[in-house]
């Protein structure tokens, strides 16, 4: 019967010869590409260590991330925190067979071949783990998507069989899931979802992980943000393919499908908290590791910003300049959208994707001013500003102001979402730029920093980059060396007309006061209240300027200070955080803490790359700064910053004015904090007439601490030391007096200086 077959088909065993042969020689082409390819493959064991450029993360002292350093924004995820659902809905649409094959798909390979050659059209067949392999750069070598297409697919393949070899299935799905693209700057599943829905992954619902899925595809095209109706399509693709493949009822996917897309809600991009502080964190960063492991090491940085404290600097800068603005008057609008070729009604500011509420100062364009009232359109909001909407522009009417097309800006004061309009006021973009700077006094950290009026505008940091010249904040250090030296606060000092010889062929030095007055003889403490400049001059001539001069490093200032009377008047310059630490050492008892920003940096593994912790220099005794102490009080409570009362709070502190106004200081302190705020043009020009440091920076000082003192116990008060006494003496004279007198007052004195004592006056 067996002879009988083969004779009615003789060519059989010839067919089978034949297959065999072609296995063979497929076979043996096969070893050949892999004998060929192998070599040059890089060692997949590098995924091993796989450490993916990762985010730097900057942290404040509560633990709110307010910054973030990268190339590949990513965050790196284990199996067990990609939800089912999103792992289910990756494999439908990237893999159906991810489970069954060994690296690379023959049958869908071919299948797709053949698709693409008879309908004409460039489809991948690529499987989950060929797409690995071509996005990775094992060793230091190019990714393999930059290769020739042939070579490139033999690679892939090869390689996938190399990594299905060495992990396993979920070790290379969640690879997968943290290394591929997924759009509008996100890499990884963990970081797509906290951008697109501002949640971590593991709480993403079916639609939104099948939408996550459907942008593994084309990311730069199918991002949510870029192209929300191909997402969309994507998407129900996704849910399709999930429900063919059994991982979800056709009632799951037809009510996903039948769902609208509701993305996080996008914040300004612009308002990152405390921009300045974090740039400082950054230029430090890069500094000491390098832009490589700023960049891409995922570094986790804490900080010592106080969160709360730098919201309430910001708004409290920004309040005070605008204020300062409008005092020196209107500007007219600097652009009108005809400029640029636009029409009113089809004007958009990048600002109006933002969600808009009450307190925003929002951009608009001006679409008329009929009545006097200005009319205005802030996206889809529309608003009228009657004339007491404007009035701090001293004009009647808005057609004096403005044009039709005009870009201003206003403060939303009501917002009326049904009826799409805005209640608001008229604003204008300062010019003047200002500066604050708080530190803790017994650690020297940096609470808040403000180095400008806004980032974007500007991003030198008035704070730590500006030398200004002082003005009369360094009175503080001329009062400071007469203390040590032996002065008491009741001491008496000259006012009157005074010329000092500088020196041969040099013309002589006469200082002047303030309102060209001259009050005769006077205590120390009522020239440091009203910060009398004649006095000042006289200290530092009776005590020698260099004497005093070399009290200045000793506080903090790097600058270099000339030994000239002048200097007691402010001449010299250094920057608002030198100035700020110098005058912690106030209430520090003498010490100055060095600030500093940073309390640690780890690692992406936790290890500690750097940990800071308080560094004190000892200044001064801690007696004469407590006398200062008790000086710098009275400027509040009797001298220039007695605006300061209003807080009902124990402050001290010291206004500094430049002449010509060009420069307006205040720094402050309460026995936990010490803040500075600077005022001034960037370019040297008078802030206006009669705009000194009380007038400019002490308002945003006061501003700051009313947000400071909220909800704050008053504290137990400012520490005394134990050679401390009190005496009452009279204000004017210096001498003791009893304490029903009319210009009576508690004074502190260092032990055995006060009046009537041995040593004393």
């Amino acid at each position: 019967m067996r002879n009988m077959a083969l004779s009615r088909n003789p060519f059989a065993g010839q067919a089978k010869v034949v297959f065999a042969l072609v296995v063979a020689a497929i076979a043996g082409y096969v070893s050949g590409v892999m004998f060929a390819y192998s070599p040059d493959l890089p060692e997949v064991s590098t995924l091993d260590d796989y450490a993916p450029s990762t985010i730097t993360r900057v942290y404040a002292a509560g633990g709110e991330e307010i910054g973030q350093f990268a190339t590949e924004r990513r965050v790196v995820i284990g199996y067990n925190q990609i939800p089912e659902v999103l792992r289910q809905a990756v494999i439908s649409s990237e893999d159906a067979a991810f489970f069954d094959h060994f690296g690379f798909n023959l049958r869908r390979m071919a299948i797709t071949l053949v698709q693409n050659v008879w309908l004409q059209r460039r489809r991948g067949a690529s499987t989950l783990t060929m797409q690995l392999a071509r996005q990775v750069s094992l060793d230091g070598a190019a990714p393999l998507g930059t290769e020739k297409l042939l070579t490139r697919k033999i690679n892939e393949a090869l390689l996938a069989i190399q990594i299905e070899k060495r992990y396993t299935k979920r070790e290379i799905l969640t690879l997968y899931c943290n290394q591929m693209y997924l759009g509008s700057g996100a890499y990884g599943v963990e970081a797509a979802s906290r951008l697109y829905f501002g949640k971590p992954a593991l709480e993403l619902e079916l639609a939104e992980a099948a939408l996550i899925a459907g942008i593994f595809q084309t990311p730069s095209r199918q991002s949510p943000l870029v192209n929300p109706e191909w997402a969309r399509e994507r998407r129900d693709y996704v849910l399709g393919e999930m429900r063919d493949n059994g991982y979800i009822t056709a009632a799951d996917a037809e009510a996903a499908i039948d769902s609208d897309i509701v993305l996080a809600e996008r914040t300004e991009q612009n308002r990152t908290l405390g921009p300045y502080f974090v740039e400082e964190v950054r230029q430090h960063l890069e500094a000491t590791y390098g832009a490589s492991s700023l960049y891409e090491d995922g570094l986790e940085v804490h900080t010592t910003l106080n969160a709360r404290l730098q919201a309430a600097a910001d708004a409290a800068v920004e309040r005070g300049l605008r204020s300062i603005d409008k005092r020196r008057g209107y500007r007219s609008p600097s652009r009108n959208v005809a400029d640029d070729g636009q029409t009113i009604a089809d004007y958009a500011d990048r600002r109006w994707q933002f969600a808009i509420a009450t307190g925003d100062i929002v951009p608009a364009v001006v679409t008329g001013t009929d009545g006097g009232a200005l009319q205005a359109r802030v996206g889809r909001y529309t608003t009228v500003i009657p004339p007491d909407g404007f009035s701090w522009t001293r004009r009647q009417r808005a057609d004096q102001l403005v044009s039709p097309g005009d870009l201003v800006e206003v403060l939303v004061v009501g917002v009326d979402d049904a009826a799409g309009e805005l209640t608001s006021t008229l604003e204008q973009e300062p010019e003047v730029e200002g500066a604050l700077l708080a530190l803790d006094n017994r650690t020297g950290q940096v609470l808040s920093m403000v180095g400008g009026y806004r980032y974007d505008r500007s991003k030198f940091n008035r704070a730590t980059q500006a030398k200004r010249q002082l003005g009369s904040l360094f009175k503080g250090i001329v009062f400071t060396a007469a203390i040590d030296q032996g002065y008491t606060a009741a001491s008496i000092i000259m006012d009157e007309p005074v010329c000092f010889d500088p020196g041969p062929l040099q013309a002589p030095y006469c200082p002047d006061n303030y309102k060209h007055e001259f009050l005769g003889p006077i205590t120390l403490r009522h020239a440091l209240e009203r910060s009398i400049n004649v006095p000042a001059v006289q200290l530092m001539n009776a005590m020698g300027p260099e004497t005093v001069v070399s009290y200045a490093p000793r506080f903090g200032i790097t600058s270099e200070v000339p030994p000239f009377l002048s200097v007691a008047l402010g001449s010299a310059e250094t920057t608002l955080e030198e100035i700020t630490s110098a005058y912690s050492v106030f209430p520090n008892r003498g010490v100055r803490m060095a600030p500093y920003q940073i309390t640690r940096i780890a690692d992406r593994s936790g290890m500690v790359l750097e940990e800071n912790r308080p560094e004190a220099h000892d200044t001064i005794r801690a007696d004469t700064a407590y006398v200062m102490l008790n000086m710098f009080r009275g400027v509040v409570e009797r001298g220039t910053g007695r605006s300061a009362r209003s807080l009902r709070w124990p402050v001290g502190g010291k206004t500094g004015t430049v002449d010509d106004f060009t420069d307006g200081w205040f720094v402050g302190f309460d026995p936990d904090i010490t803040v500075g705020v600077w005022v001034g043009f960037d370019e040297k020009r008078s802030l206006g007439n009669s705009q000194d440091g009380a007038t400019v920076a002490l308002p945003i000082w006061r501003d700051f601490m009313q947000a400071y003192i909220e909800d704050r116990p008053t504290p137990a008060g400012f520490v005394q030391p134990g050679n401390i006494v009190f005496a009452t003496v009279d204000g004017t004279t210096g001498k003791v007096t009893e304490p029903w007198a009319p210009n009576a007052l508690q004074e502190a004195f260092v032990a055995n200086t006060q009046p009537g004592s041995l040593f004393g006056p």
